[in-house]
């Protein structure tokens, strides 16, 4: 495929820089994208580049991820009103081999083909360059001025940049030489927050070595209301399951704005133009959510956790689920439930002593307000434990009715569902 042509259609350009249509049909050429270690794991925002790279190698080319080791530490001032809280040592290191493991998993780094997808660290650029000899080799070319008329540093010049984050454009601009020098790599990719940095490896490379590099960049993910997709823990979307759940992803996608879906279709399914057109003519948004979510919960996650998924969804709203639905769901699995329905945690002695149910609804639990009502309940056929209708009021509750040694799911009506804990 032709890969401008096809970031066209998907809506994926904001910018190119000119030359870069020609040289992109001169023949195999190597792309690359940075990414910051800042963050514990990489986010639906930077699957958007990771997309960028894959569309690049299915176009016959040959995706470069740079991990940002070196640059991590300095902090991007890109998109940023304020100074960046600059991290350890320890954490950017941990945070960077933890991304470097998603993005292996996410392209196709290891394929024989000559364009497998290539993952370097700029850390191991700058890890033995001294401060002279890079203000001598590098901060010799840009001026202040030309440095000043970036957006990343115009926005701050009001409230403040230290030198410091003045001076990350300068990095990353060099990174784009030495990849270049190096590697062979003659286009850069990324988010339009990106491109004064981008554009600053341009110049330098022009003024260093007279060599022509390349620019492609996207737009920032942003949903129809407006607002971008945050960073903190709760407003964003992880690709680490430890961060975002599969089941909660798979929410996001089946949640999503009808207006947005559009948008992630092209910028994250892998299906051609006339199979994303076919789909969004049947009109049936369910139908589009749920192929949707399917494709990049499956992709992101794999598949044995996307069948987990199901079974959750299952679970939770298919009325017909039964005890064998759920004592076939794993622990993990069982651990994605207690983050949809509330999930109390008790004292494990409480079934260690053998709980009479009345007790254990009322007084334990608070799931009913007093013994009367949980009696009341129990003879109104409501209570289920563990999927089984309970409807002897001198039950009791033992260790060998707990899910993996440690969960029991209750259930008052066909509403009320609760997964306890038992700690």
């Amino acid at each position: 495929m032709d890969f401008l042509e096809e970031l066209r259609w998907r809506g994926l350009i904001h910018e190119l820089t000119p030359g870069v249509e020609e040289h992109l049909k001169s023949g195999v050429i190597r792309g690359y994208i940075g990414f910051d270690p800042t963050a514990p794991s990489l986010t639906i925002g930077n699957y958007v580049q990771i997309m960028l790279l894959t569309f690049l190698q299915r176009a016959g080319h040959q995706p470069v991820a740079l991990m940002g080791g070196a640059t991590g530490r300095i902090g991007d001032p890109s998109g940023r009103d304020s100074e960046r809280e600059l991290k350890s040592y320890e954490e950017l290191d941990r945070n960077t081999a933890f991304q470097q493991k998603q993005i292996e998993r996410l392209l196709n780094t290891h394929s024989d083909a000559p364009n497998r997808a290539l993952i370097l660290n700029n850390l191991d650029f700058y890890a033995d360059m001294n401060v002279m000899d890079f203000l001598r080799d590098v901060g010799k070319y840009l001026t202040v001025n030309y440095m000043l008329s970036k957006e990343s540093v115009q926005r701050r010049l009001e409230s403040g940049i230290s030198f410091t984050e003045f001076s990350y454009q300068l990095l990353q601009g060099y990174d784009f030489v030495l990849l270049n020098q190096k590697h062979g790599i003659t286009l850069q990719m990324g988010g339009s927050d990106q491109y004064g940095n981008i554009t600053a490896g341009i110049e330098l490379a022009r003024k260093i070595a007279e060599t022509k590099l390349f620019a492609v960049v996207t737009p920032l993910l942003t949903k129809a209301d407006g607002t971008k997709f945050g960073k903190s823990t709760s407003g964003n979307i992880w690709l680490d399951p430890e961060l975002t759940s599969p089941y909660r992803f798979y929410q996001f996608w089946i949640n999503a704005d009808d207006r947005d879906l559009p948008k992630f279709l092209r910028y994250f399914s892998l299906k051609d133009r006339a199979e994303i057109e076919a789909l969004e003519a049947t009109g049936d948004m369910q139908l589009i959510k749920r192929t949707f979510a399917e494709e990049i919960t499956t992709r992101v996650h794999g598949e044995a956790e996307f069948a987990a998924v199901q079974a959750v969804s299952q679970l939770l709203f298919n009325p017909k689920a039964g005890p064998e639905t759920l004592r076939s769901l794993d622990a993990r699995t069982l651990s994605q439930v207690a983050e949809e329905i509330p999930a109390p945690e008790l004292s494990m002695s409480i079934v260690q002593n053998n709980c009479n149910i009345l007790d254990f609804l009322s007084e334990h639990t608070g799931i009913l307000s007093s013994r009367s009502e949980a009696k009341k309940a129990i003879q109104n056929n409501a209570i289920s434990i563990n999927k089984e209708k309970i409807t002897d009021l001198d039950v009791s509750l033992a260790p060998a009715d707990l899910l993996h040694g440690r969960y029991l799911m209750v259930e008052n009506g066909k509403k009320n569902k609760f997964l306890v804990q038992l700690v």
